[in-house]
């Protein structure tokens, strides 16, 4: 009797308001007890729920290439997150790209980041977002500068992109123009005897026979009288413009 009842209600319900008219289509209710009715309507609500939780979320996330350093990228260098990944060692050091066999290739990858793609092995700058090539970022251009020669290290030793190393280049040229980073001169010791006129295989050396005579030094450097024959035709051609030859008054 209640259950009949029930479904009675339910019926009405149902007539009544029009976003409950699928109840019964969606759900067969057979004579059964109240409280399994009211257990019956839960799933429908699910049914239409889209909302998902982010923290659940299976989309990768986007790499951030922003970073709160990017203004003052030389203060990274003296926090606590980096001198505990890295200590007092270059941020190249200990990398290894992935490659087929044993023989490394002979260059780097182009670059490593490509739009919203990462490789999955990026080099020592592109891995760490926090790292800002930068000409006032003096501290981390002197790990890619050899402190005996001044050369900057070969990308095949460092391990990072060719963009990347593009990047270091600039850098280091415009710190160097701005006075932050020092030129390697080598230093070179002259001795007074590689200039001296003195030395046993050194002597004067003589003029030539030619300026000892007073002559040229090329037989067609003196003067040539040209033929009357080619006087006489220069003449005929501009006679209209040569002005007679008067002697001294």
């Amino acid at each position: 009797m209640a259950a009949s009842r029930g479904t009675m209600l339910l019926r009405r319900a149902a007539s009544s308001l029009p976003g409950l008219a699928l109840l019964p289509r969606l759900f067969w209710a057979q004579a059964a007890p109240a409280a399994s009715l009211l257990r019956l309507q839960r799933p429908l609500l699910r049914v239409f729920s889209t909302e998902t939780d982010p923290a659940t979320s299976a989309e990768p996330v986007a790499f951030d290439t922003e970073s709160r350093f990017k203004e003052k990228p030389w203060e990274y260098l003296e926090t606590e997150e980096y001198i505990e990944r890295y200590g007092d060692k270059p941020v190249w050091f200990g990398y290894r790209r992935n490659h087929k066999g044993s023989i490394p290739p002979q260059k780097t990858r182009k670059t490593c980041i490509r739009g919203k793609k990462i490789v999955g092995n990026p080099c020592p700058i592109c891995r760490d977002q926090k790292l800002h090539v930068d000409y006032r970022n003096v501290k981390l251009l002197e790990q890619f500068i050899c402190s005996h020669t001044g050369v900057t290290f070969h990308p095949t030793r460092t391990g990072v992109c060719m963009k990347q190393h593009k990047c270091l280049t600039q850098a280091i040229d415009q710190a160097r123009d701005h006075g932050l980073l020092s030129f390697h001169i080598p230093l070179v010791t002259l001795q007074a005897k590689d200039y001296t006129n003195q030395h046993q295989s050194v002597t004067k050396t003589p003029p030539a026979p030619s300026l000892q005579s007073q002559t040229p030094w090329y037989p067609w450097y003196e003067w040539q009288q040209p033929p009357e024959k080619d006087i006489a035709r220069i003449r005929r051609i501009y006679k209209d413009y040569l002005k007679e030859e008067t002697g001294p008054a």
